[in-house]
């Protein structure tokens, strides 16, 4: 195996983790150094310089302060690497981590919340103690099925009933700097069941004005680990006996959830949901947050908000996500798609060997006998919730350009018509099809549309539609993977985009 080959997988280039899911350099957890009380109660710095510290004589000194600093782990030596045991909880409940730290150490999880935090993107939570590492089993495999499964318990976090709900990240950290992160979710109370509000009005948590769902599902679909040219396969790659990356034909029809997240331990795209999260919380949107698994098992109830909000790259979804969307659409609750390509693959969610739900994720797409995978295949095409459906990828980014700029989504924002938001149409791209049904509206309007051209040098339009259900919903989908990186990712920051986003959201939350 090459060197080369050694340095792309353990730097992460082949694009299956993030590294930085914030791009604007050190993550906020870089930042600073970190000190603990030592069993006498004295402070001492956590991070030990390896060079100082094997010289004879040598008095150990703070990390911080050397370079390079804390390092990524990675899936080739495994410093450290873990998953949770469900990735999202409520208030009250507990969350397992099951991690791995080679060669055995102690090693220590920061844990934080996602949010503008005064610009910094995080703040601290809590800290565990200091944990003995240990080197967890091999991954199990069968069919490039990868699962950790069977890995021992190594922390269990009691979630506070005072905590707030949102994305959380446990930053993982060993003795000798090296880190990764699990990422979970601290979701919305889940209404009492079977307690009617007019009887009991203070045993009903009232709910926020928006539900944030996070893509897990997606997520899970593009981990690639672990990403050692062996053993690792996601729903697009695998690898073959010589290290070679094989594409979807020979990739995995089932990945597990229980396994980390490739590289450095945050997934694929993870970054758009974070850039949402930054700024609807800096202007005090009233958000609670769950994932898409949350709505697949019912977890959740969507009638309970003015509006759900899928801040990513969503693409994979099963018969009930889909269901309980349509159902809170057609009772009055709006929708907000900040992506493209959304709901593209139906998939289906089953227990783990050990019985846990939800645990595996199948997509068998072309492959094998069956009903096929996509949802325009079936006779029910995204168009038909979304207004627009999945057109192709975007090579380079490209201009998006406004149209019919006298909608109130782009009141404000100085967009006339024809004015191009430079850079908006990136990644991949949603447009109409004219000839694949609508869903029922009493008004539908395009506020985009963007030529570009495609791999082979096509070309192609983008599209951004809004209609408005009968039930009185809104239903918005941007069709382009650049919407939420404009709201505030610096370099991508588009102050047009930041006004129309918050048109839209005032609208659904003020809606009577």
């Amino acid at each position: 195996m090459s060197t080369d080959k050694i340095r792309r997988w353990e730097s992460g280039a082949l694009a299956h983790a993030v590294s930085d899911p914030f791009g604007q350099g050190p993550l906020p957890w870089l930042r600073g150094s970190e000190s603990y009380f030592d069993d006498t109660g004295q402070v001492v710095p956590w991070y030990v310089d390896p060079v100082t510290a094997g010289a004879e004589g040598a008095v150990p000194g703070p990390r911080a302060a050397a370079e390079p600093g804390p390092r990524a782990a990675d899936d080739m030596r495994h410093q450290i690497k873990g998953f949770a045991s469900d990735s999202a909880v409520a208030p009250g409940e507990a969350i397992d981590f099951r991690i791995t730290v080679d060669p055995p150490q102690q090693f220590s999880v920061d844990v934080y919340r996602i949010g503008h935090y005064a610009g910094d993107g995080a703040a601290k939570i809590t800290t565990s103690p200091r944990l003995s590492g240990i080197v967890q089993p091999a991954p199990l495999t069968a069919d490039r099925t990868v699962s950790c499964h069977h890995w021992w318990l190594s922390w269990r976090l009691q979630i506070p009933g005072y905590w707030n709900n949102g994305a959380y990240v446990a930053v993982l950290t060993t003795a000798d700097g090296y880190r990764s992160h699990i990422p979970f979710t601290v979701r919305d109370l889940p209404p009492i069941p079977d307690t009617p509000r007019e009887q009991s009005p203070q045993a009903q948590p009232p709910a926020a004005d928006l539900l944030l769902l996070l893509p897990d599902v997606t997520w899970q679909a593009y981990n690639l680990y672990p990403e050692d040219g062996r053993t690792g396969a996601s729903l697009y790659h695998a690898w073959d006996e010589h290290g070679r990356l094989l594409g979807e034909e020979d990739a995995a029809a089932t990945v597990s959830f229980d396994r980390p997240y490739a590289g450095a331990g945050l997934p694929l795209h993870v970054g758009h949901a974070y850039d949402f999260i930054r700024w609807a919380e800096r202007y005090g949107y009233d958000l609670a947050y769950a994932e898409a698994r949350d709505l697949h098992a019912g977890r959740i109830d969507p009638a309970r908000y003015r509006g759900l909000v899928f801040p990513g790259h969503d693409e994979y979804w099963s018969v009930p996500m889909r269901r309980a969307v349509e159902t809170a659409r057609d009772a009055g609750t709006s929708l907000v798609f900040l992506s493209a390509n959304t709901m593209y693959w139906r998939v289906e969610l089953d227990p783990s060997p050990s019985g846990a739900p939800d645990r595996l994720l199948t997509c068998h797409k072309r492959r094998g006998p069956g009903k096929p995978a996509l949802w325009r295949e079936l006779d029910r095409p995204e168009q038909e919730l979304l207004g627009i459906q999945y057109a192709g990828r975007v090579p380079e980014p490209r201009p998006m350009v406004v149209r019919n700029a006298d909608h109130w989504l782009w009141e404000a924002t100085g967009a006339r018509e024809g004015d191009t938001l430079s850079g908006l149409v990136a990644g991949e791209a949603d447009r109409y099809f004219p000839r694949t049904p609508l869903p029922a509206h009493t008004r539908r309007i395009l506020l985009a549309h963007s030529p570009y051209e495609d791999a082979e040098g096509t070309l192609r339009h983008q599209e951004t539609s809004l209609y408005r259900a009968p039930s009185g919903a809104i239903v918005f989908a941007s069709g382009t993977f650049a919407w939420s990186p404009a709201l505030d990712r610096p370099g991508h920051v588009d102050p047009r985009v930041q006004r129309a986003t918050a048109n839209l959201l005032d609208r659904i939350c003020k809606r009577d």
